[in-house]
């Protein structure tokens, strides 16, 4: 799976927002706020094919936490994404 290459993070009034690029991204009824953990995730996958796998051990690098809890923080984060639609499989 992939982030859709139209959305981009901006910093906006010092928070930190996914926003559609184009025509089609004047619509904000639906705000997504990422907060410094998210962020994280997603600069690190940005551009880039990615599982569930890949963002646990991401999380387990970078907090130093235990793998099990690791994946399933992953696995929130992901349905998350995909919940909003922000994911191309």
């Amino acid at each position: 799976m992939k982030i859709k290459q139209e959305y981009k993070v901006r910093e906006i009034a010092g928070e930190n927002v996914v926003i559609m690029q184009g025509k089609f991204g004047s619509d904000l009824t639906r705000i997504i706020s990422l907060n410094e953990s998210a962020l994280y995730l997603w600069h690190s996958i940005e551009g880039k094919e990615f599982d569930t796998n890949t963002i646990a051990e991401l999380l387990a690098e970078q907090y130093g936490i235990d793998d099990q809890i690791a994946t399933t923080d992953a696995q929130r984060w992901i349905d998350k994404l995909i919940d909003c639609g922000l994911i191309e499989e």
